[in-house]
């Protein structure tokens, strides 16, 4: 287990850049397993789920040339080996799921892979993706194997073009169906569809690729049938989760960050929100700076919601910059039901934060009628004090590092490697920043003592 020990109270200052996106690279990959052309990718983020990705590709056949020091990814499938996903996989991360669409116009042998993984946030039906993929013209089953279950997929007669309406613009059915589509006869429509920075990455891959896809503005994809593919180089976009973390780290501190990479465009909900708490940002050429000027004020009120709405990813950190704020301030979360979790800690640690399970809120909510804590009321400015933490997810473990850094003792954070799933190379760019902070590898075993007390026996251990 790693241990992160992390002395607040300092202003965090300097200049970074952005990795590439988590959300974007996994999902390249697979789509690169549509076709048996080497694919060269640019900006690839050194994170847990790319290496995860890039072994679920290799297990399949998959050949991988990955250059971490240049951040660059060749890939090249020229045959499948399996199309059966091991089980060591399930509950990895999602994209297991996603290697259904990418394979079934690829084989004629049954497809298998294992139950969809990731944070526990909230449940992550893929009925949505099954649907979908059923209307394509493939037949899906689940089935228990061992401790765990497994989807078994296959088009033995071919996937055909139809027209498919969402009923939630889920991202991961969005990709599912974006990437069977490309290998479906005929023209695939897709109503209500997703249409976040990332699945517009991966249209640009897919186009480069050798697809036909058209996005409109009322959010439907056509997909036009493909079998002629080329070899793609391709440049991962910005990681937008990323940008607003350290944003979020800079003005919380008061310090002054500049993020060189962050794209303008994918921003907008973020910064018109950051702009309404007296967040400082200037947008340059190369880049966003983000920076402290005046105190925080509150009487925000914020929903998540999918793209171009506020990211649900943004809002754990974004409550920890609420405490710093003057006034009161609502959150109303519509994307996830169970994303609260992580801010009993944050109460723990002096936020002021009181859980609520009606829609505090005016847009649609499938949880109106559901008894989850989904909305919640934040009261600031607060001071924050150190504590021993446990990472429950990725973006809760960034929100608790800023709450750390905010803190005037020091804190001890465990579970680490969930930050290491999303966040490339966090140590060193915190570190660039000004953040007093060690990383502290523990040995395993259970112990009376405290976290703190582990970690500094670790430190002074010969």
């Amino acid at each position: 287990m790693d241990v992160l020990k992390i002395r607040g109270g300092k202003p965090l200052q300097g200049h970074i850049s952005a990795s590439g996106a988590k959300n974007a690279m996994t999902k390249l990959l697979v789509a690169s397993l549509l076709s048996d052309k080497k694919c060269t990718f640019h900006n690839v983020p050194n994170i847990g789920d790319v290496e995860i990705t890039v072994n679920l590709c290799r297990e399949i056949g998959s050949e991988v040339q990955w250059d971490k020091k240049n951040r660059t990814l060749e890939i090249v499938t020229h045959e499948l080996k399996t199309s059966y996903v091991p089980q060591r996989y399930s509950g990895s991360n999602r994209i297991p799921i996603l290697m259904i669409g990418a394979l079934l116009g690829r084989t004629d042998e049954d497809i298998i892979v294992p139950t969809i993984g990731g944070d526990q946030i909230g449940t992550r039906p893929v009925d949505l993706h099954i649907h979908a993929l059923q209307k394509l013209g493939a037949r899906i089953e689940y089935r228990d194997m061992k401790k765990e279950g497994a989807y078994f997929a296959q088009a033995h007669q071919g996937l055909k073009g139809t027209i498919i309406s969402f009923s939630y613009p889920s991202v991961g059915a969005t990709e599912n169906t974006i990437l069977a589509a490309v290998r479906a006869k005929g023209i695939t429509v897709i109503k209500n569809a997703a249409i976040e920075p990332e699945i517009i990455d991966l249209i640009l891959f897919l186009q480069k690729l050798g697809a036909n896809i058209m996005v409109d503005v009322d959010r439907t994809i056509c997909i036009q049938y493909a079998d002629q593919f080329h070899e793609v180089e391709h440049t991962v976009m910005a990681d937008r989760n990323e940008v607003a973390s350290y944003a979020m780290v800079a003005i919380s501190t008061k310090g002054r960050v500049f993020i060189e990479g962050a794209e303008h465009f994918h921003m907008i909900a973020f910064l018109n929100k950051l702009r309404e708490i007296g967040g400082g940002f200037h947008i340059k050429k190369t880049g966003i700076e983000f920076y402290y000027h005046q105190p925080l004020k509150g009487g925000l009120h914020l929903e998540t919601d999918v793209h171009p709405g506020f990211m649900t990813d943004w809002q754990q950190p974004f409550v920890v910059l609420l405490t710093q704020a003057q006034g009161s301030s609502v959150i109303h979360e519509t994307v996830y039901e169970n994303r609260f979790g992580y801010t009993q800690t944050l109460r723990d640690m002096g936020a002021d934060i009181e859980l609520f399970t009606q829609c505090l809120g005016g847009k649609h909510c499938r949880f109106a009628s559901s008894n989850h804590h989904h909305s919640i009321v934040v009261k600031g400015p607060t001071p924050l004090h150190a504590k021993d933490i446990s990472i429950p997810d990725l973006r809760a473990g960034f929100a608790y590092v800023i709450a750390a850094l905010l803190a005037t003792d020091e804190s001890a954070i465990s579970n680490v490697e969930y930050l290491d799933r999303g966040y490339d190379d966090f140590m060193h760019k915190l570190t660039l920043l000004g953040a007093d902070l060690t990383r502290v590898s523990l040995p395993k075993g259970k112990t009376k003592a405290s976290l703190h007390t582990i970690v500094d026996k670790a430190l002074t251990a010969p």
